[in-house]
């Protein structure tokens, strides 16, 4: 899936890979994409919280190379 901006929060514990997620969305226009890769097991439900409480849709949630990878739409 295509998306418009990434974001590698690997080696971030909790609650920063949602804290920077959360900023890397502010300067993104409504329905663009961002890809968050993350290595912290937590932020799993922390990424469906985050979407779930600001709006935000979360399009994916997997694993790559070891690592979770999300892609969220902004609102």
């Amino acid at each position: 899936m295509q998306y418009d901006k990434e974001f590698d929060a690997s080696g971030l514990a909790c609650p920063m890979p949602i804290v920077k997620t959360k900023k890397s969305l502010a300067d993104m226009s409504s329905g663009q994409v961002l890809r968050v890769i993350a290595t912290d097991p937590g932020s799993v439900c922390d990424m469906q919280a985050f979407a779930d409480q600001t709006g935000h849709t979360l399009l994916s949630s997997g694993t790559e190379n070891n690592k979770y990878v999300f892609l969220l739409k902004k609102a």
